[in-house]
């Protein structure tokens, strides 16, 4: 009796160590830091990304147009995911915000050409407004590598 006391007291606090360590996050910054939110976090085996725009983080300029913008939020996703242990490959949900939803057609053809396997689950909506009058924001969520 005693040895199955013990046992069930040892599991539960095996349990709770576990619990413990998958619970702990790790902010990741890729970016200057400006103190209001993270370029992602990692927590468990999962990273979960802010929201990247088109923003070149070389010049800080926006470039014009759905299609450039759409590949410099590519370029800056892919760098917050692979700082994160995780690649675009492992991304299983996006969130896609469209200034216009007229640019719908033209961001879906590129959006296929970034994922090489079958496409993550994905919500498209459009906003008011996005950041510095950006065209494209796209968050996502990955497993790690």
């Amino acid at each position: 009796m005693k040895r199955l006391v013990l046992l069930v007291v040892a599991i539960v606090c095996l349990s709770s160590y576990v619990e413990a360590q998958t619970a702990k996050r790790k902010v990741v910054n890729t970016a200057q830091p400006n103190g209001v939110f993270s370029s992602a976090i990692v927590t468990g085996n999962l990273v979960y990304t802010s929201g990247q725009i088109g923003i070149d983080p070389k010049t800080g300029q926006l470039p014009e147009g759905t299609e450039a913008q759409l590949e410099q939020v590519f370029r800056n996703l892919t760098t917050v995911l692979e700082a994160s242990g995780s690649s675009i490959d492992h991304v299983v949900k996006a969130t896609v915000f469209l200034a216009d939803m007229n640019d719908y057609n033209k961001m879906n053809e590129l959006y296929r050409s970034k994922f090489k396997s079958d496409p993550p689950a994905r919500t498209t909506v459009q906003v008011a407004r996005l950041p510095r009058d950006a065209r494209i924001e796209i968050e996502v969520v990955a497993v790690l590598k």
